[in-house]
């Protein structure tokens, strides 16, 4: 996705979503109006861990925990899952969510598919930028991941925000790509891989790499070292152009999907490990510290709107946030006329959470325009409440700037049927 100027918060954001219905933006104005948009931000935005998954009997076997699939090869076979959940048809977008609740004390899960597309592979363009900066953290010695650490003379917490928000904090310059791309470098192709399978997920599908980057180049710290006040360690940096692991994009077992290709399956999986770090210490990614799975989510010392979080609560777009709303509205008669900040913030007393990394372009590779959303989600209703991660794509025709629009509403639509058939479907 471009770097954006300040767009308003989308005119569908502080007006009720029923008066919006007859200006709906479109094409490149949903580009930019929606998809370039600063998110909206809960009343009660304070850092916290989240605990929002409901409670459901030992005996129900729609969840199933950590300790029944395990997480050893094959354990997507042993989860609780049905691949063709969802209404919506493959030609509507993919879709893949991890819905939790509670079983005998555990975090338990369901894996919710649309039309068994959760093992395609897709571009997850901008959307893997999470896996980069989770693996360099994971790597680092001791714990870097502080409101006070600097990478050169910048600000930890104003680089992750940054490739968010795609704006500049503090001495980072909204440079998402550059960012991104230096943290791949960090960590490695090699090992970026190599979460997806032995080293860490066991995701079962070995086309599933990371051998890529983003934009032309990285960003180059005024030096290797990482510090605290107390404290310095110097990163150790693979660049692409010496990284034995790196390939082209289309090298050739890379194929249309390129140099990255991830499926929703992959994409959710990761999110949601890093969502549940304290919850399910099994599946903690091997030497990331809690700080730095905060740090990503809310971005903690950031320069720029103290006030508001940052990290990937300050990623870029109201998509979700729109189609979260409408679901609500759906299910919830008297939320009807609300704007979408009230909407969230109605439902669920300013406390709702929405974590995501959206990636979009137009790919002259496959002749189409794409859009993909990462995100993990919390909705504390007063009627019960639901958390879940979701990863979703949809593409149309034609690699054009307004057509990556078009893409976008075509994804908030599918994320819209999809959250409302899951919050009508109650533990």
């Amino acid at each position: 996705m471009k770097n954006s100027t300040k767009y308003i918060f989308g005119i569908c954001a502080l007006l009720p979503l029923v008066a919006c219905t007859a200006e709906e933006p479109s094409g490149l104005s949903y580009y930019e109006q929606i998809m370039g948009a600063a998110p909206l931000q809960p009343e009660h935005a304070e850092p916290r861990w989240q605990a929002c998954a409901p409670k459901v009997a030992a005996t129900d076997e729609r969840y199933a925990t950590t300790v029944e699939t395990g997480t050893d090869a094959g354990w997507v076979t042993r989860s609780a899952h049905d691949w063709d959940y969802f209404d919506a048809n493959a030609s509507d977008g993919k879709i893949l969510v991890i819905d939790y609740a509670h079983k005998a004390g555990e975090l338990a899960f369901r894996y919710l598919a649309n039309d068994e597309t959760h093992d395609d592979l897709y571009e997850p363009w901008s959307s893997s930028k999470i896996m980069a900066y989770s693996g360099a953290m994971s790597l680092l010695s001791d714990n870097f991941a502080q409101p006070d650490t600097v990478v050169g003379e910048v600000k930890l917490a104003d680089l992750i925000t940054s490739v968010h928000s795609y704006e500049v904090s503090g001495a980072a310059d909204g440079n998402s790509n550059a960012i991104a791309y230096y943290f791949a470098n960090v960590a490695g192709r090699d090992y970026l891989t190599a979460l997806f399978h032995d080293a860490w997920l066991n995701i079962g599908q070995p086309e599933v790499k990371f051998r890529g980057a983003y934009g032309p180049s990285a960003f180059a710290p005024s030096d290797s070292y990482w510090r605290t006040p107390s404290r310095s360690v110097s990163a150790q940096i693979v660049a692409r152009d010496s990284d034995p692991g790196a390939l082209s994009y289309r090298c050739d077992d890379c194929g249309l999907t390129g140099n990255k290709p991830m499926t929703t399956l992959a994409s959710a999986e990761f999110l949601k490990r890093l969502a549940t770090h304290k919850r399910v210490p099994e599946t903690r990614m091997p030497g990331l510290s809690d700080d730095a799975v905060m740090m990503l989510f809310y971005g903690l010392g950031h320069s720029e709107n103290s006030a508001n979080a940052g990290g990937m609560m300050a990623g870029a777009s109201l998509t979700p946030h729109r189609a979260i709303a409408q679901a609500l509205q759906a299910e919830y008669p008297e939320l009807e006329g609300l704007s979408v900040q009230d909407t969230l913030d109605t439902a669920t007393n300013g406390n709702w959470r929405i974590f995501h990394k959206l990636g979009a372009g137009p790919s002259e590779t496959r002749g189409t325009s794409e859009v993909v959303a990462l995100a993990h989600i919390c909705l504390p209703l007063a009627d019960g409440t639901r958390e879940f991660t979701v990863a979703a794509q949809a593409s149309v025709n034609d690699n054009t700037e307004a057509n990556v629009g078009h893409a976008g509403a075509k994804l908030e639509t599918l994320l819209r049927r999809t959250v409302q058939q899951l919050i009508s479907d109650r533990p």
